[in-house]
């Protein structure tokens, strides 16, 4: 067993605040609502939502996967970082245990800078998780967090 971490950043035009309330906060129903063939519903299956909570995301019929599960680690509103596990589901294959994700929103030039951590945590060290996979992974990611990002450029007043 072993663990590979990736790290990634971004940028956005969007300040922090805005982008924890709509990326984080009100995710759930802002993501199937702006890319319904990538997440069709998800549901709190445990706690109220905050840290120690399990979701279960239903991704939609442009998706390769059915569903995950993910295991809130942190919500910090105050500095505007987000960790979680995915704990379960298609997304992991046979050879990770989890992947746990923290994100942090960091306020740059009028807009933000994300910075991204990944651990994906391996069941052996026969793995076969390559740099090229995860690219890949991170890519898709990078995809939703920009239709959620041109939601915001085109609705001024949302999450303020």
């Amino acid at each position: 067993m072993g663990v590979i971490t990736y790290e990634s950043e971004f940028t956005s035009t969007i300040a922090p605040a805005r982008l924890f309330k709509a990326f984080v906060l009100d995710a759930d129903n802002l993501i199937p609502k702006v890319a319904p063939n990538a997440v069709k519903s998800v549901e709190i299956i445990e706690g109220d939502g905050g840290a120690g909570s399990i979701k279960k995301v239903h991704f939609g019929e442009g998706s390769h996967l059915s569903y995950v599960k993910h295991k809130i680690e942190v919500i910090d509103k105050d500095n505007f970082v987000y960790a979680y596990s995915l704990i379960e589901g298609d997304a992991l294959t046979d050879k990770l245990e989890k992947i746990s994700y923290e994100t942090k929103f960091v306020a740059a030039d009028g807009g933000s800078i994300i910075k991204s951590v990944s651990k994906y945590h391996t069941k052996s060290d026969d793995h076969g998780i390559t740099e090229d996979k995860i690219k890949e992974g991170k890519e898709k990611a990078s995809h939703l967090f920009k239709v959620v990002e041109k939601y915001l450029q085109e609705n001024p007043n949302e999450y303020n």
